[in-house]
């Protein structure tokens, strides 16, 4: 990771926690923050499920933890029943919303147009967008990785970004859950190619500042090699980020 970017530590709940974890994992998160001496060299981010999101973001208040949420729609309002728009994230505190996740792109068909302008929604409201991108196995195998991601990336990210308001998020699907694992060496290739993408859009000064993830399973026995690493600027956790242990954990190691 570069010293002009901060890691963000981003923890997606997915479809787990209830009322239990607004104290025993929120609340336990909020008191190491305030136990530290100092601003801390990362910033931790929280993303529960949609109805937890007003407790969370009262029980944090003041932690130095930001909200954010899973998800959100690419329409200011209207008859989209079930779906929740990015001003109503923002009225209710998050400062991330995550978009294209590849759980969505997968079980909810969606196209990178859409994850576009979902993008666009989150970023008209005033929050960051954590626009996901990843490769399947197949994909790996038939050597097309970098050219998939690539390809998302432009798909994805709206027009205008800026470091601001885009965090992207990269998730080698084919390692999460097959028991493949994702090297550094594969980590690091891949984040620099998606840079050098938002290099050739943005330029490279603005490619410098934008926050790159990684969303490969990242543990706190891993995290450390994975942070050192130049193009890596944090981690979207999912399962690890269930437990303050092992949350703090992967946070401790950034450097």
């Amino acid at each position: 990771m570069s010293q002009g970017r901060r890691p963000l530590i981003a923890g997606n709940w997915k479809m787990n926690g209830g009322l239990d974890e607004v104290d025993s994992l929120a609340g336990d998160l909020a008191g190491r923050m305030a136990a530290l001496d100092g601003p801390p060299a990362f910033e931790l981010a929280l993303c529960p499920p949609f109805p937890l999101l007003p407790m969370i973001a009262a029980r944090i208040e003041e932690s130095g933890i930001a909200l954010g949420a899973q998800d959100c729609h690419g329409a200011e309002k209207g008859a989209h029943t079930g779906d929740t728009s990015a001003n109503l994230l923002a009225e209710v505190g998050c400062a991330y919303v995550i978009v294209g996740h590849s759980e969505r792109r997968a079980d909810h068909k969606e196209t990178d147009d859409q994850v576009r302008r979902k993008a666009e929604a989150a970023q008209a409201a005033g929050l960051c967008a954590v626009v996901c991108v990843g490769e399947t196995e197949a994909e790996r195998d038939a050597g097309r990785a970098v050219a998939v991601v690539v390809g998302q990336v432009a798909g994805s990210v709206p027009e205008g970004s800026t470091s601001r308001n885009l965090v992207v998020a990269y998730e080698p699907v084919w390692a999460i859950g097959t028991g493949k694992t994702a090297t550094p060496q594969d980590a690091q290739d891949m984040h620099a190619a998606i840079r050098a993408a938002l290099g050739e859009r943005f330029g490279a000064e603005a490619a410098a500042g934008i926050r790159i993830l990684y969303g490969g399973s990242m543990k706190p026995d891993n995290a450390a090699g994975l942070l050192a690493l130049a193009d890596v600027d944090g981690g979207l956790i999912g399962g690890a980020s269930l437990k303050a242990d092992d949350f703090w954990a992967i946070a401790e190691a950034v450097r």
